[in-house]
């Protein structure tokens, strides 16, 4: 008669005791059963049997030399491999405190000795069967959790390409902007990872950082799309009055999207963006705008912003001015470390350079 509980294979069932006799005993009326059955006559052969090839469940004695069944059972359940195999006790041993020890210590049932063959057999039935449906519930669980990050990624993607689709839609005004976006997003990426391994940067920029700046990056000018086009679109250099309401494009791109915040709040990306909006036009001495913000008062995010925006702008050909080279962006920004840029931030973008000379030169308008 074949056990109720639907393995695929006949279940294996590690047997430990010291008595022969009731170590055969208890083979035979397994193996009777239909299970696949392993004797071991020692707590230290039980280990290793285990280890060698994980059971499906372990009858154990308590009392045992070199080993007892306690301290086994302890060993089972401190090994990431084994903690999760049902042990029953079956032992001699009738004090409570014997019992309860053997729950303590990680056991799931305990037979007493002189056990009767049909209370082992429904015991060992039973927890065998508990065992498949645990670890049927896992695959379901482990299953049910790629699904649910599979479509939380489908669900963020869709969020990022509105975004990105929104930032290109408020950049589509300056025909001359081409892939402006997506080399800013690079980088800010490069600049982020290389001030990872910085130490004054390790605690702020990990993985989920990168990737936020990456995505918020391209939401820098939002603003923009208030300011009317004889500003945006000026051939020339704005006169004081213009460059007032120019300015208002950083306070205005960050009040957008607050509002998107308010509604959907606890958006990370969305929270930097606001950051990014509305501070990467301020400068390291405190003269930018809009809040006249100085050092490190000035987001992170936005001071990575600032020296990757400005080198962009500086190596694009726009209406009012011509495309400078990579060198000479290079010496522009040197040249404002500690005025308009964080030192820092300028040190890393040294030892990127090549990077993003690479980055500028493969995207190309």
């Amino acid at each position: 008669m074949k056990p109720s509980n639907s393995y695929s294979q006949k279940p294996d069932i590690l047997v430990v005791d010291d008595t022969p006799a009731n170590l055969q005993l208890l083979a035979s009326m397994l193996k009777e059963r239909g299970y696949k059955t392993r004797p071991v006559p020692s707590g230290m052969l039980a280990l290793q049997a285990a280890l060698s090839d994980p059971p499906d469940l372990i009858l154990l004695d308590i009392h045992m030399p070199e080993m007892d069944g306690y301290q086994v059972c302890q060993s089972l359940k401190a090994d990431e491999r084994l903690k999760d195999i049902p042990v029953i006790f079956i032992s001699a041993l009738t004090e409570v405190l014997d019992k309860v020890k053997a729950f303590s210590v990680g056991g799931v049932d305990y037979i007493t000795k002189p056990f009767q063959v049909e209370e082992v057999k429904a015991r060992v039935e039973t927890h065998l069967e508990i065992r498949r449906l645990q670890q049927q519930l896992m695959r379901h669980n482990r299953q049910l959790g790629r699904l649910v990050q599979a479509q939380v990624k489908k669900i963020s993607d869709t969020q990022m390409a509105m975004i990105f689709a929104l930032a290109k839609l408020a950049e589509s005004r300056d025909d001359d902007s081409g892939l402006h976006l997506e080399r800013v997003q690079a980088f800010c990426g490069k600049l982020a990872e290389g001030l990872a391994g910085r130490p004054r940067f390790g605690r702020q920029i990990d993985a989920a950082f990168i990737e936020n700046i990456c995505h918020a990056s391209p939401l820098h000018d939002i603003g923009k799309v208030a300011i009317p086009d004889r500003i945006v679109l000026k051939p020339g250099k704005l006169t004081p009055e213009e460059f007032e309401v120019m300015k208002t494009h950083a306070s205005l791109g960050a009040e957008t999207l607050e509002a998107v915040q308010r509604r959907f709040p606890g958006n990370a990306i969305l929270d930097m963006g606001i950051a990014i909006a509305r501070f990467h036009h301020e400068k390291w001495n405190g003269q930018g705008y809009p809040q006249g913000l100085a050092g490190e008062a000035i987001p992170l995010c936005a001071r990575i912003m600032a020296v990757a925006d400005v080198y962009e702008t500086l190596r694009a050909k726009r209406c009012y001015k011509p495309a400078f080279s990579h060198e000479e962006s290079m010496d522009i920004i040197v040249s404002s470390s500690g005025t308009h840029f964080d030192p820092e931030i300028v040190k890393a973008f040294l030892e990127l350079r090549e990077d993003f000379r690479v980055i500028r030169d493969e995207m190309g308008d």
